[in-house]
């Protein structure tokens, strides 16, 4: 998502844009530089992130009357981690879809589950201090299994059901750190969803 910023103008913080270029691209992301002026006449610069809109959904079954949540389980590399995250993702290559599509999609290329209901539960910035990433976070249940369709660059991805007792608990103990997946749930569990 590009932010349009007119070059000589203050934005609503004051903040006036004197140039912009676009320091890399790739097919995920472009670092876009912005030399600036404060409103107390300082100069600065700001390194932008920029990237599409992605979706963060949280599978919620019950089995038994106990409430589980499906998590996957991948390495990232920029953190050298195996980490527990929702199942989430954009799709750089269709940058017109729908958070709801993207959500859908994700979902069962990562998971193999489909889901009846899908609530937009909200959305947030990702990192809003040096990205436009914006998240959009869905609750799906009432699912069904079929199988992953997963990219060839996550073959090392796992998918794993656990009791939502035990997910709340791995993030109390520090088990999850991913800041989505942490931000996904408090989201969720303030509109009383989970």
């Amino acid at each position: 998502m590009t932010l349009q910023k007119k070059i000589g103008q203050p934005d609503a913080g004051g903040i006036t844009p004197i140039s912009s270029r676009i320091a890399y691209e790739n097919r995920w992301l472009k670092i876009r530089e912005d030399i600036i002026k404060y409103p107390n006449d300082l100069d600065g610069m700001f390194g932008i992130v920029e990237r599409n809109e992605f979706a963060v959904i949280l599978p919620l079954s019950t089995e038994n009357n106990k409430k589980t949540v499906t998590l996957i389980r991948q390495y990232r590399y920029p953190v050298g981690e195996f980490m527990w995250e929702l199942p989430m993702g954009m799709w750089e290559l269709k940058p017109d879809a729908t958070p709801e599509m993207v959500a859908v999609g994700e979902l069962e290329e990562e998971t193999g589950l489909r889901a009846k209901n899908m609530i937009h539960a909200g959305s947030f910035y990702q990192g809003a201090g040096y990205s436009t990433q914006k998240g959009h976070v869905f609750l799906a249940t009432d699912l069904t299994q079929h199988t992953t369709n997963r990219e060839a660059t996550e073959q090392n991805m796992t998918c794993h059901s656990v009791p939502l007792v035990q997910f709340e608990q791995m993030i109390e103990t520090g088990e999850i750190t991913c800041m989505v997946t942490i931000a996904a749930f408090c989201l969720l569990r303030s509109k009383k969803l989970v």
